[in-house]
């Protein structure tokens, strides 16, 4: 047996190669990992300013509708931006579910789902995102949304 010096460089980048990716998919989880939970975070301080009524789906009188009425327009924003975020690819499919599920929910208490039609009605061309999911009866992905093609483009330009 021969002691071959290229062989053993060979076999070190391979494995200096594999440490380096395993390192760069651990870093960019972790990083995944602390957007959603800001974003998460983000969502209990807004739920904060929210009255519990209105959180267990208690029926609002106009008055108190209208004086939460930017509070759950910003709950609304929220969750646009969250299915925005899962179409580009910036949520994980297991967060997604989690969230997706708590709009479905949230958009179906009273409270929510007036102001929500009130805002479907002043302002037509806005919240795309959050529209389409509701006419898909919250069952599409939106990271389905986007074509293979383009999520492929958008993984290798991030």
């Amino acid at each position: 047996m021969t002691f071959d010096p290229s062989a053993i460089a060979s076999w070190a980048t391979a494995a200096a190669v594999l440490i380096a990716a395993w390192q760069l998919h651990k870093n960019t989880r972790q990083a995944c990992i602390d957007f959603e939970d800001d974003l998460s975070r983000e969502y209990r301080e807004l739920a904060r300013t929210i009255p519990g009524p209105m959180l267990l789906g208690e029926t609002p009188n106009e008055e108190d509708l209208k004086a939460e009425f930017s509070r759950l327009y910003q709950y609304i924003d929220l969750s646009n931006e969250q299915v925005f975020l899962r179409m580009a690819g910036r949520i994980t499919k297991g967060t997604w579910l989690n969230w997706r599920d708590g709009i479905q929910s949230n958009l179906s208490r009273p409270a929510f789902a007036r102001a929500w039609n009130e805002i479907k009605i002043h302002a037509p061309g806005s919240f795309t995102e959050l529209r389409r999911l509701e006419d898909g009866r919250f069952v599409e992905d939106p990271r389905q949304w986007v074509s293979r093609i383009r999520r492929f483009g958008q993984w290798f330009s991030a």
